[in-house]
């Protein structure tokens, strides 16, 4: 595949490197200082597009890729209020669009482990529900959109739930959620079941970038020749 890699921080190395050991070519890198490549040949002659940005820069990026109509991965988070209304562009134009909040196989099948157990412990009133989050300290957003999609799969799962607080404590209706920040973190989430008697956890740990950045690749893959809306369900036919 050709790719164009739309964001070149750390994750858009991280892209690079994994992307190019899986014998694809990176036809051309945009930034923010080299806007005007959004216009060049190499961009339109690109395969796919991944992009992992700002969230202030995400929507002005995704219009780019689709006024060129070129198949767009994307990891960036913060901007999910807007949502609803890039699937509608996606759909009426018949673009290709992949979303993310994480890339990750492991936190993927961390998603279907949380769905699975919430669901499970909604009958059990005597355990709380709380959640932490660390990463590092250059993150724009918290909670993190890996921690927000955590949340709410939760609140579909749980009746005794029906909003997410950022903080560490919460209502009885509210999952409390602990944004951390740290120097050197790539990514750390954890469910807390807790009651008086135990504590039930499950924790996701990245070592790495890389396994987001594979994650992202293998996403970009699963896209070509197709055409809608999809998510990581889609890519490990969850």
């Amino acid at each position: 595949m050709k790719i164009a890699i739309v964001g070149y921080g750390k994750m858009g190395k991280a892209i690079e490197k994994i992307a190019n050991e899986r014998g694809h070519e990176i036809v051309v890198k945009i930034d923010k200082d080299n806007q005007s490549d959004f216009n060049s040949l190499a961009f339109e002659e690109s395969d796919v597009a991944i992009e992992f940005s700002s969230p202030k820069s995400a929507l002005n990026n995704f219009n780019k890729c689709f006024e060129k109509n070129i198949p767009l991965v994307s990891g960036t988070t913060g901007w999910l209020s807007e949502l609803h209304n890039v699937i509608s562009k996606v759909e009426q134009n018949q673009l290709a669009f992949l979303y993310a909040s994480n890339f990750s196989v492991g936190v993927n099948l961390m998603f279907w482990l949380n769905k699975q157990l919430a669901q499970l412990m909604d009958r059990f009133a005597i355990y709380d529900v709380s959640m932490r989050e660390i990463h590092h300290t250059q993150k724009k957003d918290a909670p993190s959109g890996t921690a927000i999609t955590l949340a709410e799969d939760i609140i579909h799962k749980m009746r005794r739930i029906d909003s997410w607080k950022l903080g560490d404590d919460g209502q009885e209706n509210e999952l409390p959620i602990e944004a951390i920040r740290k120097t050197d973190i790539f990514g750390y989430h954890e469910v807390n079941y807790e009651s008086d008697q135990d504590t039930i956890q499950i924790i996701h740990n990245a070592k790495s970038r890389e396994g987001f950045a594979l994650g992202a690749v293998i996403a970009a893959e699963f896209l070509q020749g197709k055409r809608g809306f999809f998510t990581m369900d889609d890519v490990l036919k969850f």
